[in-house]
Formats: structure tokens, sequence, C-alpha cells
């Protein structure tokens, strides 16, 4: 893996904490800030069009959300390049405005994107409000933090 532009290294999980698997992003933005101070790490829990000003100048931005997906807790990492975002077979839902692709494709008509973008997806069970984190999804949440953390400090 080559190293990113200059820039900041950014971890950012995108997600709310009040709807079920929905929560894992930002879980995993607090576990990176307790176990690697110097990093910074953000929670987004309101409209993914705020990434566009949180990526802004970064030159490493890893992103952690939660995805449909038919296996709870299996994560998945995506290197997003020049292209848009590899579709899913079937309808797609997203509990935001914009979905993160509309805001990806939206940053690069901007010109508001990360230098580059690491984006690691969890499949949801449930995005119930007011439920917690499903066991598979919490189960994962240790391997999928310590990932996060990994690409960090590799790329960053």
């Amino acid at each position: 893996m080559s190293r990113p532009p200059a820039g900041r290294v950014l971890v950012i999980g995108l997600g709310n904490r009040f709807r079920g698997d929905d929560g894992a992003g930002p879980l995993v933005a607090e576990l990176v800030a307790e176990r690697a101070p110097g990093l910074e790490a953000i929670a987004c829990e309101r409209e993914p069009t705020d990434l566009l000003m949180l990526w802004d100048d970064a030159g490493l931005a890893l992103l952690v959300d939660a995805v449909a997906g038919p296996n709870p807790g299996t994560w998945h990492r995506l290197e997003l390049g020049d292209g848009p975002l590899p579709k899913r077979p079937g309808p797609t839902a997203s509990t935001h405005v914009l979905t993160l692709a509309e805001v990806i494709e939206l940053g690069r008509e901007l010109d508001r994107m990360p230098a580059r973008l690491v984006i690691f997806g969890i499949e949801a069970a449930s995005f119930e409000t007011g439920s917690e984190l499903s066991a598979p999804v919490a189960d994962a949440i240790g391997p999928l933090t310590d990932a996060v953390l990994a690409e960090a400090r590799a790329l960053g």
C-alpha cells in the first residue's frame, strides 16, 4: 500500500447510535479515539452531506458505516478510486436524505473529497429506532476497530 498525499488522517464513523446497528460507525470512531488519542476520529451522526466539510482537506479518510447485507457483523473494505461505488444487487435503502454514494459523487463534482478514501462497511441486522447493536455487529466491533487502526497506522 502506498502512503496518502500530505494532509490529515481522519477516521469518521457515520451513523446514528439510536438506530440499532447504524450506531456501529460512531462506536468505532469513539473506540479509535480512546485507543489512539493522536488520531483524529469523528462520529458523524447527522446527514452524510456533513462529510463534505469533515474530509475536505484530509490526505486519508477512513469511513465506517453500517450497510444492508445478508451477513450481519461481516465487514468489507473498499478503497475508493475514481469510479462510482459498486452497486449491490437488489433494492438499496438509506436512513439518510442522500446515500453515501450520492454524497461521494457530489463531493467529486464540488471538488470536496479527501485525497484518499477507504470505506469500511459493516453488514447490519437492524436499523430499528431505539434498539441496541445486534449481537453479530457488537461482536465484530473489536476486530473492525483493530482493522481501522491498523490501516490508519500503515497509511497515515
